[in-house]
């Protein structure tokens, strides 16, 4: 069990003792630099492709001998980097170490779920496993810098990066976010060469942009901001995380690259940050668009506001020595952004052992082992959210014919989903290999396209990007469909492999009509009228608005993108071999004009009452209810469970007292399964308002058919502290309800008062 810790004793980053060696080390380093060296310390150019053998000819290689680079990331293999590596510390004057990253996001050749699919397991441990293979494998291959965990809490699934995030809640993105760091970085120490350095992001509120647009304007309230969106961010710090990225969007008027109060008020004065803050990339350019400034301006504005790192846009290596001529910056700032780089490289153990993480054999068997696999796949299994079975058409039994159709069926590049960028596309297996296999002799798969992904070839084009193609079939709509209708005639069951593609979620899709695209929803149709049993396997990297699905589909089974894995844990779970037990961590809405639709919203002076609709002059729409098709920690399984009532330990709760939350979880049905027990908890009166509910805790349990469990929460003044007017953390006394549930809807309550 999970729960909040925003005000818990501080990682091991935040500890006052210094490094009095590393000190001394940086010390007597930094004293030999001359001013272009720091600076260069502070540049993170992207190297491209460099050819073994070539770094020395490499563009990159005069300005590493010069010492105007303190890293540089994509470059993937450890011959590739041990050759750049050997040129800045046998070539440089200071023989200074590079730190070299990569966008290691949900796994690197062994890939695990999208990030909102990984979340959907509300699986602590397998989230932290999957961090920590991630880790094992891109170290094998001479990384170990990587820009994850991505924690923006959005609540906008027009947004294409919600793909990326862990959903719409605060306190589960918490969770994860401390998961991952663990995961990748271990206890902080980096003792050996298998744990690698996280970097939290996109700091701050990337995930709020206005319209669902990427990269667009935020503007909320810091009461709103620290209560609703920020505690993610913390909780990386409190694990420890290395590094910290700034956000591409503007917060208070001021982007985030440029924002002093996020970047040292916030981030290193209230919560003690003492790693390193690097943009995204070109994300210091980017603010002259901003209108804040010309590049001159826009660098020296970022470096004071704490930022110690410029992906890409060299504004630092190219104005930062002008901008301390003309008193704009000080040395000490160079002097501080410096140092912090250097300290991360210390820390890394790179001074002692530049190659490190340059092992050529571990490469050989450490990447996409077969044990990793079976952990991604059995990860991938549980992210899956069943969200109809109607007359329990699902799991099939593995015997008859079943049509497998759609234009997801037959793909192995779009299984690994977006930001997958070290996969090789070749290697996953597709749905249709993946049924067969798994169902067995007696089963037979037949498959057929039945159409494209879009019926605007552009469209498609846009978003099957990065080597993700589905191939464009240039047959007609009708010639399409009838192939799918023929192949079906005589099959048992239709399984309907639909939805996205994986670059239609991710950085830059922002999309306006979230259905399941034109085409494929008119496959839909046809493939329904044919009378048969209708399996959609739904792939998505975003809630979708799938209303008429809803009261049409017999079975709807979300996937997501289970990673390198995907297909055979689509099998397993289709099968029946793995029972459903992921839960959705951000609402699906009935509509589009619903959004933003989240669970934790706050009530306004005239609310419609609950399962009611419609009202004049209540907060309610003419066209449609408030409620969502799907709520938060909504999924089913193909079992059932039946809760009791909550118990209380007590109805009192004293200020530095606690009680226990308890109820009976029985699995009523005749499949074992797992369930995710969810603590919910409502301040009825504040001095500010306060959400109609906020997750506090969960705990996921395995229950055997006819098993009851008792599932206990231990409840603290801490669990119900919230950010008042003043941005004070504080708890207030008052009545206090407890709502335990299998979502944030279903829910038994009870009623305690904070003395």
């Amino acid at each position: 069990m999970l729960f909040c810790c925003a005000a818990i004793s501080v990682g091991a980053q935040q500890s006052n003792a210094r490094d009095v060696k590393m000190d001394r080390f940086i010390d007597d380093l930094m004293s030999k630099m001359t001013l272009e060296e720091k600076i260069g310390q502070l540049n993170l150019p992207s190297a491209g492709d460099i050819t073994t053998g070539q770094a020395k000819s490499s563009d990159i290689a005069s300005k590493i001998k010069e010492g105007q680079v303190g890293g540089l990331f994509n470059i993937k293999g450890v011959a590739k980097i041990r050759d750049v590596q050997r040129v800045a510390v046998e070539e440089s004057r200071l023989k200074i170490p590079l730190i070299f990253g990569m966008d290691v996001i949900h796994g690197y050749e062994t890939v695990f779920p999208i990030p909102l699919g990984l979340s959907a397991t509300w699986d602590m441990k397998a989230i932290e496993q999957s961090a920590r293979i991630a880790a094992i494998e891109a170290s094998a291959d001479g990384i170990f810098w990587t820009f994850s965990p991505m924690v923006d809490i959005s609540r906008d699934p027009r947004w294409g990066r919600v793909s990326e995030g862990n959903g719409e809640d605060p306190f589960l993105g918490g969770a994860i976010a401390k998961a991952m760091v663990r995961g990748y970085q271990g206890d902080n120490t980096y003792s050996d060469n298998t744990h690698i350095m996280a970097c939290v992001k996109h700091y701050a509120l990337y995930g709020a942009g206005e319209a669902g647009r990427d990269y667009n304007t935020v503007d909320m309230s810091r009461i709103r901001m620290m209560n609703e969106y920020m505690y993610p961010y913390k909780a990386a710090i409190e694990a420890g995380v290395g590094s910290v990225m700034a956000s591409f969007n503007e917060v208070d008027g001021v982007p985030a690259t440029a924002n002093k109060w996020l970047m040292t008020d916030v981030l290193r004065k209230q919560w003690g940050f003492d790693g390193f803050v690097v943009t995204d990339y070109t994300g210091i350019s980017e603010m002259v668009e901003h209108g804040i400034g010309d590049l001159q301006e826009v660098s020296a504005r970022a470096l004071k506001a704490g930022v110690d790192m410029d992906m890409v846009a060299e504004g630092f290596t190219g104005t930062i020595a002008k901008s301390l001529k003309e008193g704009k910056v000080s040395q000490a700032d160079i002097d501080l952004a410096c140092r912090r780089i250097l300290e991360a490289k210390y820390k890394l153990g790179l001074f002692k052992d530049p190659y490190k993480y340059l092992d050529a054999k571990r490469a050989k068997k450490e990447i996409y082992t077969d044990a990793n696999r079976a952990v991604a796949r059995k990860i991938a299994s549980e992210s899956f959210v069943l969200l109809k079975n109607e007359g329990n058409v699902l799991p099939l039994k593995k015997q008859g014919k079943i049509a497998v159709v759609g234009p997801l069926a037959n793909t192995r590049s779009n299984m690994p989903g977006t930001w997958s960028v070290a996969v090789n596309l070749d290697k996953p297996q597709t749905v249709i290999e993946a049924m067969q296999a798994v169902g067995g002799k007696d089963v037979k798969v037949v498959y057929a396209k039945g159409s494209n992904l879009t019926a605007d070839a552009k469209l498609e084009e846009h978003a099957t990007m990065f080597g993700r193609s589905l191939n464009r079939d240039d047959r007609t709509k009708e010639q399409l469909l009838n192939e799918a209708l023929e192949a079906s005639k005589d099959a048992d069951v239709i399984v309907a492999a639909l939805g996205e593609s994986s670059e239609f979620s991710g950085e830059a899709s922002s999309r306006t009509n979230i259905d399941i695209p034109d085409v494929q929803k008119e496959l839909l149709a046809e493939l329904l009228k044919t009378g048969k049993p209708v399996v959609l396997v739904l792939f998505t990297g975003r809630p979708l608005t799938l209303t008429w699905e809803n009261e049409n589909v017999p079975a709807i089974l979300n996937v997501w993108f289970g990673g390198s894995e995907a297909a055979p844990a689509i099998a397993d779970v289709v099968f029946g071999d793995v029972n459903p037990s992921g839960k959705l961590v951000a609402t699906f809405p009935q509509n589009v004009g619903q959004i933003p639709l989240f669970y934790n919203h706050k009530n306004t002076g005239r609310p419609l009452g609950e399962g009611r609709w419609f009202e004049k002059f209540r907060s309610n729409y003419l066209d449609v209810s408030n409620e969502a098709l799907y709520p938060f920690g909504y999924g089913l399984s193909y079992t059932q469970f039946t809760y009791g009532d909550v118990a209380l330990s007590s109805s009192q709760l004293d200020s530095n007292g606690e009680l226990t939350a308890s109820i009976t979880v029985t699995n009523s049905g005749k499949y074992d399964g797992k369930e995710v027990v969810q603590l919910y908890i409502r301040d009825i009166v504040g001095s500010v308002t306060r959400p109609v509910k906020e997750l506090k805790g969960f705990e996921k349990i395995e229950l055997k058919a006819g098993e009851t469990k008792t599932v206990s929460f231990k409840i603290t003044p801490e669990l119900l502290k919230f950010y008042n007017y003043d941005l004070e953390y504080v708890f207030e006394p008052g009545d206090f309800d407890v709502m335990i549930g299998g979502d944030s809807q279903d829910v038994k309550t009870a009623r305690f008062t904070l003395n």
